[in-house]
């Protein structure tokens, strides 16, 4: 239970969604709410990429009783790579453009609610996913150490979305930008190929979802049979390269019937390596996050992040 935890650093991202006045408004009704359950909370937005991230850190050294997230997706991975390995838990008022957490852990869209919740839930330590450079394959956002996540990772036309997609768009417009890049890359995307190594096996495919979560994105659920409370990734990839038939797993993915098409394959296990055939660049993903091309590997950390989840939540 969080009861014992009297403090928090509530980090949010004042630009992030829509609704940004409101939110902020439904920020202190939170702050007040957790400090009539006990829990006083400081406030610290964040003011550039990467911002988030060193707030955890820092929250981490001042042993914080906990730290709150409010945010989408990317403000949610940028704390857990702050707070990955320590014993400092993690909360969530759903804020952002998406946010796969909210909805894996049953946490309504509305902060103040997400705050009583907070209040009466339950701390448990679970297993996160880490993107790790292969060859040499560093960069900004994919240092050696790699790039911890929490929900989904994936290479291919997903990766390439989310390296192209406009952020610009993406602060006017939400999920908007996502399904603009989404058409652009339907029409001009190549589908270059990919060997996903795992467990002494190699498949071809042009796409790979690497799941922590049954949800995906937006409405959207691919890797039904992950769980956040298991230490393994659920994966499941796509062997053709046919945009016709890419077509045709839309509706399917949409009524649920994704896994009855012919290509898709799905195993779990806690390690997969993922490289590209050929010289074509394969771009790949974490928590709707770009992180650069293949080569790379997607790993399961045992034990490494405390989060707090409603107390009605089975798992």
């Amino acid at each position: 239970m969080t009861h014992g935890i009297t403090d928090a650093l509530l980090i949010y991202n004042p630009t992030s969604g829509r609704r940004r006045n409101r939110r902020f408004a439904e920020i202190e009704q939170s702050v007040r709410i957790l400090k009539e359950a006990g829990i006083k909370v400081e406030l610290a937005p964040t003011e550039a990429r990467g911002h988030a991230k060193d707030l955890a850190r820092h929250a981490v050294k001042q042993n914080r009783g906990m730290v709150i997230a409010c945010g989408g997706d990317g403000t949610v991975n940028e704390i857990i790579n702050g707070l990955a390995g320590s014993q400092v838990p993690l909360a969530l008022l759903p804020a952002g453009t998406a946010n796969i957490l909210a909805k894996e852990l049953g946490i309504p869209w509305d902060i103040p609610h997400a705050a009583r919740l907070i209040a009466d839930g339950v701390v448990r330590r679970i297993a996160i996913g880490v993107a790790i450079p292969a060859n040499g394959n560093h960069s900004a956002s994919l240092p050696n150490a790699g790039r911890y996540f929490l929900s989904v990772g994936g290479a291919g036309p997903d990766g390439a979305i989310v390296n192209g997609v406009d952020e610009g768009l993406k602060k006017r417009a939400g999920v908007i930008a996502y399904w603009v890049q989404g058409f652009k890359q339907l029409v001009s995307y190549g589908f270059p190929e990919m060997n996903v190594h795992c467990d002494g096996q190699t498949r071809r495919a042009s796409i790979v979802v690497v799941g922590r979560t049954v949800n995906y994105g937006g409405p959207f659920k691919i890797t039904t049979g992950a769980s956040l409370f298991e230490d393994s990734f659920e994966m499941v990839t796509n062997s053709t390269c046919s945009r016709f038939r890419y077509l045709t797993c839309l509706p399917a993915l949409w009524l649920g019937k994704l896994r009855k098409m012919r290509g898709i394959d799905s195993w779990k296990s806690t390690e997969i390596r993922c490289e590209p055939v050929g010289t074509g660049a394969v771009y790949a993903q974490v928590d709707g996050e770009p992180i650069g091309p293949l080569p790379l590997i997607f790993r399961i950390v045992p034990n490494a992040l405390s989060i707090v989840t409603p107390a009605a939540l089975r798992a």
